[in-house]
């Protein structure tokens, strides 16, 4: 039977939305995860730290472990692996689910916030992947798992509006074509994206609030495409997943369960980049 049990996961950034939802149905098979974000103190925007995501791993059914991380600095990366490593023996998943989204053309796009968003998509990507891949290579069934898009859609249109938040997410798709192939057999590399926008406070606050949302799925349909990723083989690797084509491939046909709201279930927003 395919599970996560005792596994331990590494999810960057997974105080909430989607990293959390991906560490919950970890541990609902009872994994190991460790929750390294910036969030220890809550957010007058933004729900949740580190410690009420651990605290609801822990309901689900795992162990958890809250680090305090900024993964632009590369000591706090190394001390949030080494502490990984001291609780739970080592680590046999990354979830590479932070990010940093401005969405403004070239003109407007202030170069600190450019900065910003290359130093925890890109950088901090793979920054992470080469403090936790000496363990992945020692751990059970090692996944890499990126949340950008497939490079399929490296079009104008996804360039032109964004360009600088576009470049940073790309970027961290890139890693998973060359790691991929650099760790052929020996650690799986994949990316995974969502067909539809997905209700997040990200998307709350940043691309539209309630309008938005309200047309959007929930952060749990990438958490099940995420656990059926992660459950497959090492030999499973390289791959551009969407995630409605990761639950298809299981034979998951009814999505209706996922829309935010279950009346628009046939009338939602497409993401970016598909």
């Amino acid at each position: 039977m395919r599970s996560l049990k005792g596994r331990t996961m590494f999810v960057t950034g997974g105080s909430r939305g989607i990293g959390l939802a991906i560490a919950r149905r970890a541990a609902r098979d009872g994994a190991n995860v460790v929750i390294a974000a910036k969030t220890a103190e809550p957010h007058p925007r933004l729900p949740g730290t580190i410690y009420t995501a651990a605290a609801e791993i822990e309901a689900a059914g795992g162990q958890a472990l809250p680090v305090v991380c900024d993964i632009r600095f590369d000591d706090q990366v190394q001390a949030a692996v080494d502490a990984a490593v001291a609780r739970f023996g080592g680590i046999d998943i990354l979830v590479n689910n932070a990010s940093a989204i401005q969405l403004t053309g070239t003109l407007d796009t202030d170069i600190k916030r450019f900065d910003l968003m290359h130093q925890i998509n890109t950088r901090g990507t793979f920054l992470t992947t080469q403090r936790c891949l000496p363990h992945l290579l020692q751990g059970t069934n090692p996944h890499v798992l990126n949340l950008s898009p497939p490079l399929t859609s490296i079009e104008e249109r996804w360039f032109a509006p964004h360009v600088a938040y576009t470049m940073a997410k790309f970027g961290m798709s890139l890693c998973v074509l060359g790691m991929a192939e650099e760790f052929r057999g020996k650690v799986a590399f994949n990316a995974l994206w969502p067909r539809t926008v997905i209700a997040t406070a990200a998307v709350q606050n940043l691309l539209g609030g309630d309008d938005v949302v309200a047309k959007s799925r929930t952060p749990e349909i990438l958490a099940d495409a995420a656990w059926h990723v992660l459950t497959r083989g090492v030999d499973c690797s390289g791959n551009f997943f969407v995630d409605d084509e990761v639950l298809a491939s299981e034979g998951v046909d009814d999505l209706s369960v996922y829309a935010n709201v279950p009346e628009n279930a046939d009338d939602l927003i497409p993401d970016f980049f598909v």
